[in-house]
């Protein structure tokens, strides 16, 4: 269990990295939560935390309806550490000045420490941060010394350590800033005063503890998928509840080759809980039927899934809880988080549909980043191959059939899909890949096979990595491995003349295509 006031609260601005911060702040031992940016200073003060985050945002503080959090925050004694839109929304609501720059500052940014005794200690001369604004503090509030600058944001760090608030323009939390873990380090354990002690370990006590004391003698439905997530959550709450979980599998015919029989094997073999298949293949494909938008593809196949449980749930009688695999990725992606975007939908984010008739949802992962869920499969004993499966979307091969999803569609990718992972793993290459599959165009290529003239379909080969599903780049497959791959799936697919390589990074793009 983390100590009671271990744990550092994020104010959600809406920023693409929010969550993010979460994590890397989990990252340093250090137990985090995301709360909304309007949460009163009386509430937060109740929560006892170590320390303060207000995250980036997509807004500026000088435009109307921009958020504000309660200037009481700043009066807790509690550290407070603003980044990008927090540190300029803490100059405003403090008395400094922030101005539209003259020249934006968008990507890898050189900053240039002035004093490195404090947020800034143990780092370079000269250290790369990432930068992403267009307005910037031109003043720091009285009180404040500036403790790092940049060519274009005389103002990139800002202290005022009596008061334990502190300001960064950049974003240490991703990657790109080099030593942005040292820059979250020092705020967290020099000026936070934390211990570190909060683990994968202390997480599983307190969510096992918590699923007893919620569920008692009841049962609960879990929806398995066979992917990483739901199969930890299977374990997870089977620890928690034994024989009273209830695993029920909808096989929707849009998994990879060969997954629906691997998932029944695993699941019935591992598990000592109600395992139920339910073969929904034909009611999802009629659904999908002449539907080509990706966003209501993906409703589609949330509401099929609803359904099927809600009458699978009806023949296994009275069971109170449901539950799901859902995890930090898919509620940030899904709009959840406050002011931010739907970037994609996920059909097992947003709230228990009353109609399912349970008392209550259970998301155990819902406050995990993907490695962080391996961590914890590890913790439960999954078997490696498990633990380290690679993520597979909740809608499968619809969201990787581009346009209308069809039997032989899904097909086409599935088969393509097989070959693509064959060859990585003949080449060594599946720890080094954190994400890799097939998708079919939509478009189609004209090509030559056997002297005669052919309208085929084209695939796309996706391989990413990435430590957090955040963000990701592409990976640079060896060309002998290509080639196989391009050839086998030539060959042995008579309807497929084409095929190209994706080497899009997240962002812009996302991991999957749809």
């Amino acid at each position: 269990m983390e100590k009671k006031n271990e744990k550092i609260l994020i104010l959600d601005f809406g920023g693409q990295y929010t969550q993010l911060i979460a994590r890397r702040v989990r990252e340093q031992h250090i137990y985090s939560e995301v709360i909304p940016f309007n949460m009163q200073s009386g509430k937060i003060k109740a929560m006892q935390p170590s320390g303060i985050i207000l995250s980036g945002g997509p807004a500026s503080v000088e435009q109307d309806g921009a958020p504000f959090c309660d200037p009481g925050i700043f009066t807790l004694g509690i550290p407070v550490l603003g980044i990008c839109y927090g540190m300029q929304l803490t100059a405003k609501m403090l008395g400094g000045k922030v101005k539209k720059a003259k020249d934006r500052e968008y990507g890898r940014t050189e900053v240039l420490p002035e004093d490195k005794s404090g947020l800034l200690k143990d780092t370079k001369d000269v250290t790369v941060c990432w930068m992403s604004h267009t307005w910037q503090v031109t003043e720091a509030p009285t009180g404040f010394k500036v403790t790092g600058s940049s060519a274009n944001c005389p103002v990139a760090v800002m202290e005022d350590r009596d008061r334990k608030i502190y300001g960064v323009q950049f974003h240490p939390e991703v990657t790109h800033t080099e030593e942005g873990k040292t820059i979250l380090r020092n705020f967290l354990y020099e000026v936070c005063d934390c211990a570190g002690d909060w683990t994968m370990d202390t997480y599983l006590e307190t969510v096992v503890t918590a699923i007893r004391k919620t569920v008692g003698e009841e049962k609960v439905l879990l929806a398995l998928s066979g992917g990483v997530d739901s199969a930890v959550t299977a374990a997870l709450i089977q620890r928690a509840i034994g024989d009273n979980l209830v695993c029920v599998f909808v096989d929707h015919g849009l998994l990879r080759k060969n997954e629906s029989e691997q998932v029944c094997s695993i699941f019935q073999d591992l598990f000592p809980v109600h395992f139920v298949r339910v073969d929904a293949a034909s009611r999802f494909f009629a659904d999908l039927k002449g539907v080509c938008d990706p966003e209501e593809k993906r409703h589609i196949i949330g509401k099929d899934f609803i359904e099927v449980f809600r009458e699978k749930a009806a023949e296994l009688g009275k069971i109170g809880y449901f539950a799901q695999g859902t995890i930090y990725p898919d509620v940030i992606e899904s709009g959840q988080a406050v002011n931010a975007s739907v970037i994609k939908s996920h059909h097992n984010v947003g709230g228990l549909p009353a109609e399912l008739g349970f008392t209550e949802l259970i998301e155990p992962l819902r406050l995990l980043f993907k490695d962080e869920v391996r961590s914890l499969g590890e913790k439960l004993g999954l078997p490696p191959e498990l633990v380290c499966k690679q993520p597979f979307p909740g809608p499968g091969m619809a969201v990787r059939v581009v346009g209308e999803v069809t039997p032989e569609k899904v097909r086409i990718v599935q088969e393509s899909d097989a070959i693509f992972r064959e060859e990585i793993e003949k080449a060594g290459l599946t720890g080094m890949i954190s994400q890799y599959f097939t998708v079919l165009t939509g478009a189609r290529s004209v090509g030559v096979m056997g002297d005669e003239r052919i309208y085929g379909n084209v695939i796309a080969l996706r391989a990413v990595t990435t430590d957090d599903f955040m963000t990701a780049d592409w990976v640079q497959l060896p060309y002998d491995v290509l080639c196989r791959v391009s050839q086998r799936i030539v060959n042995e697919m008579n309807d497929v003349c084409r095929i190209v390589l994706d080497i899009t990074s997240k962002p812009p793009a996302s991991i999957e295509w749809e």
